[in-house]
C-alpha cells in the first residue's frame, strides 16, 4: 500500500512540474520571448602563462554572434558576441604574458614582436529546454572553431573544441535556467583550452617562446580536438545530457561524452 502511495505521489509530482512548465511556456509565449546575454566572470587560474606573444583576432562573426530560435512557440534570443569577447580576453591573457588583440587577420599580420595568431570564432550554439527534459532542466552546448596561423598569416592548425553546460528548472523562470546553462558551457570550454592547450604540439612550441612556422614539406594539418569531461554546475543533474545538435525544433538529447582520445 505504501509503495503504491509513493508511487501515485511522484506520478502526480512529475505532472505538476509539466503542468508548470507548460503554463510558464504559454506565459512567456504571450510576452513575446526571451532574451539572454550571458556574460560570464572567470576565477583566476592557477595556471603559469605561456611566454610568448601572441595576437587574438576577434573578428565581427564573433563579436556580433546572436542564436535566434523559437521553440515550443516562444522566441528565444541569445546574445553571444559580447559575453564572449570578455571571456577570450580573459582567456588568453591568463594563457599568455603577451596578448594583443585585433578585429581582423590582415591588422594582426601586419603587428610585429608576435609568435602566433589566434581566430576563435562560435560554430554552433545549441539547447534544450524544460519542455524538451520533462520540466527537469536546461541543457546548453556551444562548439567553438580556433583557427591558429603563423605570424605571417599562414594556417597553422585548427583547433575544435566544445563546452556544455546544464541547470535545473525552477519554476516558471524567464529564461534565467538556460543562462545558467549557458554560462556553464562558456566556463567548461574555458577551462578545456586553459588546461589542455600547453600538451599541444603549438603549446609546446609557445611554451619555448618559438614562432609558429609551416614547415615546407608540411601539409594541410588536420584538426586537433581539445576535449575533456564537462564541469558540473551546482544543483545540475548529474545524470542530465548536453543539448542535442539541431538547432530547429524540438531538440534531441544526446548523453554527454567521456573523455576521448586526442585527434592531432
Amino acid at each position: 500500500m505504501r509503495a503504491e502511495q509513493r508511487h501515485l505521489r511522484r506520478h502526480e509530482a512529475l505532472s505538476a512540474a509539466r503542468w508548470v512548465a507548460a503554463l510558464a511556456l504559454a506565459v512567456l509565449s504571450a510576452c513575446g520571448g526571451i532574451s539572454i546575454r550571458p556574460d560570464p566572470l572567470l576565477p583566476k587560474p592557477l595556471l603559469v602563462p605561456l611566454p610568448a606573444a601572441v595576437g587574438l583576432v576577434l573578428p565581427n562573426e564573433l563579436r556580433n554572434y546572436q542564436h535566434k530560435e523559437t521553440r515550443w512557440g516562444v522566441d528565444w534570443q541569445i546574445t553571444l558576441g559580447p559575453g564572449h569577447v570578455h571571456m577570450l580576453h580573459d582567456v588568453f591573457n591568463d594563457s599568455f604574458q603577451h596578448v594583443t588583440e585585433f578585429n581582423d587577420l590582415a591588422a594582426a599580420r601586419a603587428a610585429p614582436g608576435l609568435k602566433a595568431l589566434f581566430e576563435p570564432l562560435i560554430d554552433q550554439y545549441s539547447f534544450v529546454t524544460e519542455r524538451d527534459t520533462g520540466g527537469r532542466y536546461f541543457a546548453a552546448t556551444i562548439r567553438y572553431r580556433i583557427n591558429l596561423y603563423t605570424p605571417q598569416g599562414e594556417k597553422y592548425d585548427t583547433l575544435t573544441l566544445t563546452g556544455y553546460g546544464s541547470a535545473l528548472a525552477k519554476g516558471m523562470s524567464n529564461g534565467a535556467p538556460l543562462q545558467q546553462a549557458t554560462l556553464a558551457a562558456m566556463r567548461d570550454a574555458a577551462a578545456k583550452f586553459l588546461v589542455q592547450f600547453p600538451s599541444q604540439p603549438a603549446g609546446a612550441q609557445l611554451a619555448r617562446d618559438e614562432a609558429l612556422q609551416i614547415a615546407p614539406a608540411a601539409t594541410a594539418a588536420d584538426n586537433s580536438l581539445i576535449e575533456a569531461v564537462p564541469i558540473e554546475e551546482p544543483e545540475t543533474d548529474s545524470t542530465a545530457p548536453a543539448a542535442g545538435s539541431a538547432p530547429a525544433g524540438p531538440a534531441t538529447v544526446a548523453p554527454v561524452p567521456g573523455v576521448p582520445a586526442k585527434s592531432l
